[in-house]
Order: C-alpha cells, then structure tokens, then sequence
C-alpha cells in the first residue's frame, strides 16, 4: 500500500460524494449510528491523526490533539475536509522513511499500514455515506484487493469480488453460504513481523455495525 493509493481511494470517495452535496448529511450513513456528517468528519479525523503518528513517529499513544469542520461548514465544505486529511496522509506517508513506526491499537504500524487503513476509513466509511445520501461508491477492485492482502492476510476470503469481500470483512454484508465473522480486526504492522491477530482491545464486533477506525 502507498501514497498513491490513499490518493486514489480519496479521488474515489470525493468523486462519488461530490453529486449530494445538496442533500440532507443530517440523515443516517447506511447501517450505523451515525449522521452522514458525522462519518464525514470521522474519515477526515482519522486521515489527520494517522498522518500525525507518522510524523512524530508516536509509538505509545495517539498524539493528543482534535480536528473537525467548521460547525456551520456545509456539507461541501464538509467534504473538501475529507479530501484534505487524505490528501495530507498521503503526503506524510510519501515522506516517511520505510523504517518509521508508530502506534495504533492493534500494533505498531508502518507507512504501508497506515496507508492501507487509511483505504479502509475512505472507502467502507464512504459506502456508509453513499448509502445513505443515494449515491454509487464503486473503488477500484484492484485496490480493494491490496487492501486485503495488506490489512487482512488472516482472514479467509469468501468472496472473488474484492470489493464485497471488504465490505463484508468490516460488517457491511454478507456472503451467500459464508458464516458472518464474529469480529474483524485489520493488522496495521508489517507482514514479514510476528502478529497476534487477538489481543487486547478487542476487535470490532460484527453485530450491530457501529462505526469503527
């Protein structure tokens, strides 16, 4: 996972959202608890905390500071925020040297890790919007299928369609004929070091969906 590919899960995410930016992001996102607005600025938060840890290189902990739109930003001012914290992550994570770690809670990761997650937050976030404000989210299946390979090399497919398969790994689908996991958890460290795939915290439940990052 790479700059490159933040840069074109953000294109994804704002092309597909741009249309309804006149619509109510009042309502819910899809199936979780949150406002379409909400979820927005939560994809944002998480591209700019993350572009945070590699920076300063945090190994212990999150670095302590908040980001959100302005209260009365509207909801295209609410994506251009969105847009932003991708493309600063992606930024950040061009510059990090290959041997930058930093802390996530569910292991230290690398600029490869955090590039993938950040795919992650972009696009299953996004889907939930999509869902909600009646627009088609439709990423590249061969980035789906890194996102995969990167963040959830434990996890048995179910699914040729990479896309599907994502959204089905963090709790947004099911399969025909595959038991829906229990949790989901992505690994943000990299491949070729030792992983628990259940340790403390625990990984995200399935049921009910909540938004998770």
């Amino acid at each position: 996972m790479t700059a490159g590919d933040v840069e074109v899960a953000t294109d994804c995410v704002v092309g597909a959202l741009r249309p309804a930016v006149e619509a109510d992001w009042g309502v819910r996102a899809g199936t979780i608890e949150w406002s379409c607005r909400k979820t927005a600025e939560h994809i944002g938060q998480a591209q700019l905390h993350w572009a945070s840890q590699l920076a300063v290189g945090a190994r212990t902990q999150y670095v302590r500071w908040s980001a959100q739109a302005q209260p009365l930003a509207p909801p295209a001012g609410v994506l251009d925020f969105v847009e932003a914290a991708g493309r600063i992550l992606a930024s950040v994570v061009r510059a990090s040297p290959a041997g930058t770690r930093a802390f996530h809670p569910w292991g230290i990761g690398d600029p490869e890790g955090f590039a993938g997650m950040a795919c992650v937050e972009l696009l299953v976030h996004s889907q939930d919007l999509a869902e909600g404000l009646g627009c088609t989210l439709d990423p590249p299946a061969d980035l789906c299928d890194r996102v995969l390979a990167r963040l959830f090399p434990h996890e048995p497919r179910a699914a040729d369609d990479p896309w599907l398969e994502l959204r089905r790994l963090t709790g947004r689908t099911t399969v025909a004929g595959t038991p829906a996991p229990a949790s989901w958890k992505w690994r943000p460290t990299p491949l070729a070091e030792p992983w628990d795939a259940n340790p403390d915290p625990e990984p995200m439940p399935f049921v009910p969906l909540t938004a998770a990052g």
